[in-house]
C-alpha cells in the first residue's frame, strides 16, 4: 500500500467513506446507508450510538474486513490513506490501519503475552531488536509491563483487553481503530487507553496517528475532538464533542447516556448546559442555585433500608487464592446478607472475579472458608449450590450452548430432575422476568448481545437461586440495554433476590447498588454503603476508581448524590430579593 502524507491535515484522509451502503449477507436491512464520512490525518474521533447503529461496521470497513472477510453487498467507496480498500488485502492494509475488535478475546491466540505482542511486528518483517523495543513500549503504554511470560488465558478480562490493544499498538499503525476498547477496563485502564494517542505522538511513528474509537461511556468523550453519532446506519451528528454533550435530549433519543452535568441543567429548566464539573458549579452559583441539605438528608435516609436485610447468606473467612504462584486473594473476609444489592469494585486484577467464583463453587478455597446458606461450599454438591447461588458470566457466550432459548433456559431445572410441566413453568416465568417471553424458539446466537445477556440471566433464574451473581453485566451494552439490564436486577432485588455484581461502571454501581465492596491487590480496602463509599474519594483513588460526575457534583455542593435525578431534587433556587 502506497504511503500517504503523515502530516496532520495534509494528504489524503486517513479514512474516507463515500456513499457507503453495506448489507451483511442474509440481513434484511442495510447496516450502513449512504454514509459519507472523512477522518483527516491526526484527528481523534469518537463514534457513538445505540447497539446496531452501524458503528462496528464502519470499523470493519476501515481495515478491509468488509468486504474481504465479512461478506455482503458493499456499495460506494472506502478509502484508507487514499487507497481503495477493495484493491488491497487485509494484511497489506494492516500496515497502516490497526483494529482492536469489540470481541477482544477473539484476537488472542498466542501462548504468552510477549509472543502475542510480537506477532504483528514479526509478520511486518521488523528486525529482532526493534521488535523487542516495540513489545516493551506497547506493554508499558497499556500497563502490562512485567507480564511478558503470562499466558493470556490466565489474565483477567480487562488485562486481556489491554493485551489486544498492545498487540495492535506494536504494529504502529497510522490509523488506530478501537471498537469499544474500554468495556472491560477499570477507570484507570480507561484513562490509559485515552492517553495512548497522546503518548504515541512522542514516538517515532512518522507523524501524528489518527484515532477512531467506538465508545459508550459519555464522560470519556471529552478526550476527543470530534464526535460522530450513528442511528440506523446513518450519521445523525458529526461535529464538536462539546456540542453533542450539551444536548442531553438528543443523546437520550439516540441511545446514548446524557452527560450528567448537562442533564442536570436541563432538568432544572436551564438553557445553558455546561459539561464539565467546574463550569457546572459556576453556572449553578451564577443562576442562584444552592444545595438543600434537608432535602438531601431526607433522600439519604432511605439508605436505612439496610435494616430490612435478612441473615447472612454468604460468609467468607480468611480466603486466599493464587494463580501460578501469583496471589489473587490475600485473606479476604466478607459477609453478605439476604436481600442485599452489592457492587464489587476495583481495578483489573484486584481479585473481584476470583472472589465471586468462590461463592458458587467454581473455585474451591485453598486457605480459608466460604459458607453459603450456613454450610461450607466444599461440603455441598454443584446441584446444591446452584439452587442457592446463580452465576452469570462476564461473556454470555461462555455460558450459552443450546440451539433454542427454551432449551437453554430449561437446562438447569431439567438437570435438577424436575418434571416437564415444572420445567416449562420455570422457563416461562424466567423469560417473562427478563422480557424475552416469545423468544423461546429463537436460536440464542442469533440474538443481540443485550438479548444474549438476558438469556443468560433467565437460564440462571430458572433454577430459582436465592443469590444472583453477575460478572460485568453491562459490558458491551448500549445505554438503553444498560438501563434495561439494571432495572431488571433492581426488580429482582425488590422481589427478594440477593444481587452481587462485579462492575467497572461507576455510575451503574452508584445508582443501583446499596453497598460497595472495593478491592485492591487481593484485599478488601473499603466496605460500606454505596453513598458513603462514593464520598470517600481518597480511598477510591487508591483503588484507581473515580466517582461518576453526578456524585462528584453532589459532593462538591454538600453531599454525595447517586444520580442526576437525586441531585436535581436536592438543588433549589434562591428566592430573588
Amino acid at each position: 500500500m502506497e504511503a500517504g502524507s503523515s502530516e496532520a491535515g495534509n494528504g489524503p484522509a486517513a479514512l474516507e467513506l463515500r456513499g457507503v451502503t453495506f448489507t451483511y449477507r442474509d440481513a434484511q436491512q442495510p447496516a450502513l446507508r449512504s454514509v459519507d464520512l472523512a477522518v483527516g490525518q491526526g484527528e481523534s474521533v469518537i463514534i457513538m450510538g445505540e447497539g446496531g447503529a452501524g458503528k462496528s461496521t464502519i470499523c470493519r470497513c476501515a481495515n478491509g474486513l468488509i468486504p474481504h472477510f465479512q461478506k455482503g453487498d458493499l456499495q460506494g467507496e472506502v478509502l484508507a490513506f487514499g487507497e481503495d480498500t477493495r484493491a488491497h488485502p487485509v494484511h497489506e492494509l494492516a500496515q497502516d490501519v490497526g483494529l482492536v475488535f469489540q470481541d477482544f478475546e477473539s484476537q488472542l491466540f498466542s501462548t504468552s503475552v510477549e509472543l502475542e505482542v510480537a506477532f504483528g511486528p514479526e509478520n511486518l518483517g521488523r528486525p529482532p531488536g526493534e521488535i523487542g523495543e516495540r513489545i516493551f513500549q506497547a506493554l508499558r503504554l497499556t500497563g502490562l509491563g512485567g507480564m511478558e511470560r503470562r499466558a493470556p488465558a490466565t489474565l483477567s478480562g480487562g488485562e486481556k483487553q489491554r493485551l489486544a490493544i498492545a498487540s495492535v499498538l506494536a504494529c504502529r499503525p497510522r490509523l488506530l481503530v478501537l471498537d469499544e476498547p474500554t468495556s472491560d477496563l477499570d477507570p484507570d485502564g480507561k484513562r490509559q487507553v485515552f492517553r495512548i494517542a497522546r503518548a504515541l505522538r512522542q514516538q517515532e511513528m512518522g507523524g501524528t496517528p489518527t484515532v477512531i474509537m467506538v465508545e459508550h461511556e459519555t464522560e470519556e468523550a471529552l478526550h476527543f475532538e470530534r464526535a460522530v453519532v450513528m442511528r440506523a446506519g446513518e450519521i445523525a451528528y458529526d461535529g464538536e464533542v462539546r456540542g453533542l454533550l450539551a444536548q442531553p435530549e438528543f443523546m437520550e433519543a439516540h441511545g446514548i447516556r446524557p452527560m450528567p452535568a448537562a442533564a442536570l441543567l436541563a432538568a432544572l429548566g436551564e438553557a445553558a448546559r455546561p459539561v464539565e464539573d467546574a463550569e457546572t458549579l459556576s453556572q449553578l452559583a451564577a443562576l442562584g442555585y444552592r444545595f438543600d441539605r434537608r432535602r438531601w438528608e431526607a433522600v439519604a435516609a432511605d439508605d436505612a433500608r439496610r435494616a430490612s436485610y435478612g441473615s447472612p447468606i454468604i460468609e467468607v473467612d480468611g480466603l486466599h487464592h493464587s494463580y501460578d504462584g501469583s496471589p489473587a486473594l490475600d485473606g479476604v473476609s466478607l459477609s453478605i446478607r439476604e436481600g442485599e444489592f452489592v457492587a464489587i469494585l476495583g481495578q483489573n486484577g484486584s481479585g473481584k472475579t476470583t472472589l465471586v467464583k468462590h461463592f458458587n463453587g467454581l473455585l474451591a478455597p485453598r486457605r480459608g472458608e466460604v459458607r453459603v446458606g450456613g454450610a461450607p461450599t466444599q461440603r455441598q454438591s454443584a446441584r446444591q449450590l446452584s439452587r442457592l447461588v446463580g452465576y452469570v458470566f462476564q461473556n454470555p457466550d461462555h455460558q450459552i450452548f443450546a440451539q433454542t432459548v427454551r432449551e437453554e433456559v430449561g437446562f438447569g431445572p431439567r438437570n435438577c430432575g424436575l418434571p416437564a410441566d415444572e420445567v416449562a413453568r420455570r422457563v416461562r416465568d424466567a423469560l417473562a422476568a427478563v422480557g424475552l417471553w416469545g423468544y423461546e424458539d429463537e436460536d440464542p446466537f442469533s440474538l443481540t448481545k443485550g438479548e444474549r445477556q438476558r438469556v443468560a440471566v433467565a437460564s440462571t433464574l430458572a433454577s430459582r437461586p436465592r443469590v444472583l451473581i453477575l460478572d460485568e453485566p453491562t459490558t458491551g451494552l448500549d445505554y438503553r440495554q444498560n438501563r434495561g439490564m439494571m432495572e431488571l436486577l433492581r426488580g429482582l432485588n425488590r422481589q427478594g433476590h440477593t444481587i452481587v455484581i462485579v462492575t467497572h461502571s461507576m455510575w451503574v454501581a452508584a445508582e443501583y447498588a446499596h453497598r460497595a465492596v472495593v478491592m485492591s491487590r487481593g484485599r478488601i480496602t473499603l466496605d460500606c454503603s454505596m453513598r458513603e463509599a462514593m464520598s470517600r474519594t481518597q480511598e477510591l483513588g487508591m483503588a484507581d476508581l473515580v466517582p461518576p460526575q453526578a456524585v462528584r457534583l453532589g459532593v462538591a455542593l454538600g453531599g454525595p448524590t447517586v444520580s442526576v435525578a437525586e441531585l436535581a431534587q436536592c438543588v433549589t433556587r434562591r428566592a430573588r430579593e
